[in-house]
């Protein structure tokens, strides 16, 4: 595969052509939301949406890996709109990242046999209670991933 192939499947150039994109994540950081090797998330593009605290974007860090967390604070600057994430498995908040780089944001969950979408009242009010929870959360992560051992 040719580099130019490589880049057209890359999630990021598709997102930002206009294009909707379906992703499976890896790692840990966004658990127990998304399981890396099993769940899956449709991206829009983000490009002149109006994105807000408590939705899950993806975005590029500088130079570096793209990255799917939530947003947990949007300020307003004079040179635009900055947003500060923090994956559902962490406590550290990572910003500002200006709106330039962010590509895209999650508008579905796939799950073995459910789908949905993040706009159900049922995932926003337990995305409303995770975030509340942000300072405790790895701990419960931990709890819920040994709980899953055992049972």
């Amino acid at each position: 595969m040719t580099e130019t192939e490589k880049e057209k499947l890359n999630p990021e150039t598709l997102l930002r052509e206009g294009k909707t994109v379906s992703i499976s994540p890896k790692g840990y950081s966004m658990y127990p939301l998304l399981i890396p090797g099993t769940d899956r998330v449709i991206i829009e593009p983000s490009s002149g949406k109006r994105l807000k605290k408590g939705d899950v974007a993806l975005f590029r860090r500088k130079e570096s890996k793209l990255v799917l967390h939530r947003i947990v604070r949007v300020a307003e600057r004079p040179d635009g709109l900055s947003f500060y994430f923090c994956g559902d498995n962490q406590k550290e908040i990572e910003g500002p990242i200006p709106e330039a780089d962010i590509c895209g944001k999650v508008v579905f969950i796939e799950k073995k046999k459910l789908k949905f979408s993040v706009r159900n009242p049922l995932y926003v009010l337990s995305v409303f209670v995770w975030m509340i929870l942000r300072p405790v959360r790895p701990n419960i992560s931990r709890f819920i991933a040994r709980f899953k051992k055992v049972f």
